[in-house]
Order: structure tokens, then C-alpha cells, then sequence
């Protein structure tokens, strides 16, 4: 018996259950100098790199430790060395990436790492849903198993119950059919319900269940989404078929990786935000210094504490691998609080109100595009041009980009489209309304890609379709050439 471990989880609860704790400037410090003392790998790494634990003593000193990945930190050492004290035994739970960017990566954690998380679900659930106060019952859309999703938030929605909020958890996991059959039987018991899922998933629930005559509005929906970029167009069209009637308030994105549960989360003022600079395309640009629209969330620097390099994010943060400087390649950048509102009050923009803490915009992995003319084609860009009217009907929300060779071997750019069950979609609607988007919201794509090349050949494909829209599987926007 670890009666060790058994102090380490009452203080846990104490600190879930108290108030939230202020940041404390030399917390990364804290953090680095616990992991270099107790994990054997990390001190192996150092070593390797010629570095005295001592010697880091100031932020400055942090910023020049070398960064971590999972080619040259996670698989190198084996894992138990990448734990506290070079074992698992401080950790009950085994977590799996989902393999989007190669192969399947395994995260070992604790029901202290759960507790930490938990907030992040609370600024969602408790601050913008108000379940402190409304009966809830929380839907697990997410899938179930070694994959981090489904299990991590469970168990995390389920501490906020035990802190006290009125929620009641039901997890179907990524079964549609079992998620519209147990609907109806509980909905009506609560105030209201949240489904927590992947995007296109979640909204493959709510076109399902408006063809089978689900009243959505009438169970207060709300959602928790994870996983990819949406725009804010899709934002509204869901929030109409699905009842929502404050998206800013009651749709929330989380900022998540298996790597270290969630790192922010979208609050009420960073979503308003983000809906100013989706009208506001040449201001986004400026501020984000892209054509894209990124996730634009907030987070806690004393829970997960980031920095940016060369474009891309790297964090800090505890856990059952605890990770110093953790490149986790997703492109994207940090803007402080009292900056980002200052630039909106000078473009006569008001956000609604919301925690003074930092925020992080993440357009996702850079691997996640298609080269063609040697520009950049993003499925976020793809994905407005599927939300307009007369075509978002027709198309479940799922495409996959390629770019591949013709007859005559010249580059095309082919998107297979997912068609919603029961409907009729118009390929060649869908492509000009891709390609007029792509030109507009892709500076690179109007200007390297030729004219005549710019309309993308459109594939339908069925829903389900076994070798483009496997069910229950994390779905990819792009394939290699």
C-alpha cells in the first residue's frame, strides 16, 4: 500500500475543491527542477545535452534548455524512466494518442493529472454553462477506450459532480445510434444537456437526429468540441440546427493532446473575439499574421505554461510524463490579455467580459495541408466553402484533400466529399464554392495557383464510405501525395 500516494490524492481533492489558486511567477521553475530531481529520463537528457540542473535559475536560463519531442524524448528512453521515480506506480491510467501524426504514442497518467484538467472543464461547464446552478447531463461524444477523449473526459466531468455541480454523466462514446436511443429517455429530466465531441461528429448527431424528428432546442443544448479548427460559420450553422441560442456563450472549443489533457479552452470572451476577426479578415491578418482563422482559447500559465517558437508552440506542464519545454508543432502564437483587448477597443470592438488570463491561437499541425503550386491548401479554408447555404445541407461536414496526378501526369487538386444520408449534393456547386472561398481566404492559392487550375475536381462519397469516412475513427481532412 502507497500511503504516499494516498496523501498525494487528498491533496489533490483539497486543491480541486478550494478556491483557484493565484500563478506564481517562478512556477515553471518549480516544475523543471521537481522533474530534473525525479525523473530519470529527463536527467539523462540534460546530461546528454551538457546541462547542470543548478545552473537554470531564471526564466531566461529556462528559455535556453533545449526542447522535447517525441522522436527525441518520449521514444527514446523507455517509459517507465519517463515517469517520477522511473516507475509507473504513481500512475493508475494508460492514455493513447490518436496516431494523426504517426504512429500511436502512450501516455501514462494519474487521477491527479484528471483533477488538474478538471478545472479547464470547469471554466466551460461551470463558468459559461452555469451547471453549478442547472441540472445537466453531460454526453460523452468522444470515443471510448485507450483513446484519450472519451475516458479523460468522463472522469474529469465527473469530478466536477463530486465537487458539487448537478451533472450527470452518460458516455456512449462515439456511437451514433446509442447516443440519439439514450437522448430522449434522459433529456427531459435535466435542465439542460451538453454533448462533448469531435466537430464533424457531433454534428453528424444533430443532422441524425433532426431527420428523425429530435427536437434539439428543446434540451438547452450545449457544446464541448476538441480536436480541430472550426470556423464560425460552421459555429452558427450548428448553433441553428441544433437550438443554441447564444453560440458565443454555449459553444466551446477546447485547446486539447493526449500529451497533456486540455490545455485551454475557449470562454465566452475569446469566442466573441474570434467572431470579430471572422467579419474582419484584414484585421485577423494582422493580429495572427495569416489568412487563416485559428482557435483562439485561453489558458491558466500556472497550469500549462507556453512559449513560441518559430511559429509553433511549445509548453510546460505536469503530468505522468511530466514535460519541460514540450514542442508539441502546432502552429500558432501567444498574445497577452490586456494587448489583444487594447488592439480591439482601437478597432472599436467590445468583447464580452471574461478572466484576465493569456490567450493562445493554434491553427493546428502544420502536416495538415496539401501543397499545390506550391501554396498551402488548409481544410479549414476547404471547410467554409462547404457551410454555405444550399450546399451545408447536403454534406455531413467531411472532406479529404489530395493533390494527385492526372493522365496526362499535371496536378490536380481532388476533394472527396462526405454526402449527408438521404440527400443529393452537387458536385460542381461544391467546387465553385471551394475554389471562391480558397480565393478569398488564401492569398497564396489566388496568386501561385493558375486559373484554370483552381476549380478542385469534387468526389461524393456516401456517409460511412469504408475507404474515405471509416465510422469511428478519428477523421483525417488530408492524405499524402
Amino acid at each position: 500500500m502507497d500511503l504516499g500516494r494516498q496523501t498525494r490524492v487528498r491533496q489533490a481533492f483539497d486543491t480541486f475543491f478550494g478556491p483557484p489558486e493565484p500563478p506564481e511567477a517562478d512556477h515553471v521553475l518549480d516544475l523543471f527542477r521537481r522533474t530534473a530531481e525525479t525523473v530519470p529520463a529527463y536527467r539523462k537528457f540534460l546530461q546528454d545535452h551538457g546541462i547542470a540542473p543548478e545552473d537554470i535559475r531564471t526564466q531566461a536560463d529556462f528559455r535556453t534548455l533545449p526542447l522535447l519531442d517525441k522522436a527525441g524524448y518520449h521514444r527514446k528512453y523507455p517509459l517507465p524512466e519517463l515517469c517520477r521515480g522511473g516507475t509507473f506506480a504513481g500512475n493508475d491510467m494508460i492514455a493513447v494518442s490518436s496516431g494523426s501524426s504517426g504512429r500511436p504514442t502512450i501516455w501514462p497518467r494519474a487521477l491527479e493529472d484528471e483533477l488538474h484538467v478538471a478545472r479547464r472543464f470547469e471554466t466551460v461547464l461551470v463558468d459559461a454553462f452555469e451547471a453549478d446552478r442547472r441540472s445537466t447531463l453531460a454526453v460523452v461524444c468522444f470515443p471510448l477506450g485507450t483513446w484519450v477523449g472519451g475516458l479523460f473526459t468522463t472522469a474529469c466531468v465527473r469530478h466536477l459532480a463530486a465537487k458539487g455541480c448537478p451533472i450527470t454523466v452518460v458516455a456512449p462514446g462515439n456511437n451514433k445510434a446509442e447516443i440519439l436511443r439514450v437522448l430522449p429517455e434522459l433529456a427531459p429530466h435535466f435542465e439542460q444537456v451538453v454533448l462533448l465531441g469531435y466537430p464533424p461528429f457531433v454534428k453528424d448527431v444533430v443532422d441524425t437526429g433532426l431527420a428523425e424528428g429530435v427536437d434539439w432546442a428543446a434540451y438547452a443544448i450545449k457544446l464541448v468540441l476538441a480536436g480541430e479548427v472550426f470556423s464560425e460559420q460552421w459555429r452558427e450553422l450548428v448553433a441553428r440546427r441544433a437550438g443554441v441560442t447564444d453560440p458565443i456563450r454555449h459553444i466551446a472549443s477546447l485547446y486539447g493532446t493526449a500529451d497533456a489533457g486540455v490545455l485551454g479552452t475557449e470562454t465566452p470572451q475569446s469566442a466573441g473575439i474570434r467572431r470579430f476577426f471572422a467579419d474582419h479578415p484584414d484585421l485577423a491578418r494582422e493580429v495572427f499574421g495569416d489568412a487563416r482563422l485559428p482557435t483562439l482559447v485561453q489558458y491558466d500559465p500556472a497550469s500549462r505554461f507556453f512559449e513560441e517558437h518559430e511559429g509553433t508552440l511549445v509548453f510546460s506542464g505536469d503530468g505522468g510524463i511530466p514535460l519541460i519545454r514540450y514542442h508539441i508543432a502546432d502552429d500558432g502564437g501567444l498574445l497577452p490579455h490586456a494587448q489583444l483587448l487594447d488592439f480591439c477597443s482601437r478597432h472599436s470592438f467590445t468583447p464580452p467580459p471574461g478572466p484576465e488570463l493569456p490567450f493562445v491561437y493554434v491553427f493546428g499541425r502544420s502536416l495538415f495541408t496539401v501543397s499545390f503550386f506550391g501554396a498551402n491548401v488548409y481544410p479549414e479554408n476547404v471547410t467554409v466553402g462547404l457551410e454555405q447555404p444550399g450546399i451545408s445541407d447536403t454534406v455531413t461536414g467531411k472532406f479529404v484533400i489530395e493533390s494527385v496526378e492526372d493522365a496526362d501526369r499535371d496536378r490536380r487538386l481532388r476533394i472527396t466529399v462526405e454526402t449527408a444520408p438521404g440527400a443529393t449534393a452537387d458536385a460542381h456547386r461544391i467546387a465553385e464554392s471551394v475554389r471562391d472561398h480558397l480565393r478569398r481566404l488564401n492569398s497564396e492559392f489566388a496568386h501561385y495557383v493558375p486559373a484554370e487550375r483552381q476549380l478542385p475536381d469534387v468526389v461524393l462519397r456516401p456517409a460511412g464510405d469504408p475507404e474515405y469516412f471509416p465510422v469511428g475513427v478519428k477523421h483525417r481532412y488530408t492524405r499524402p501525395s
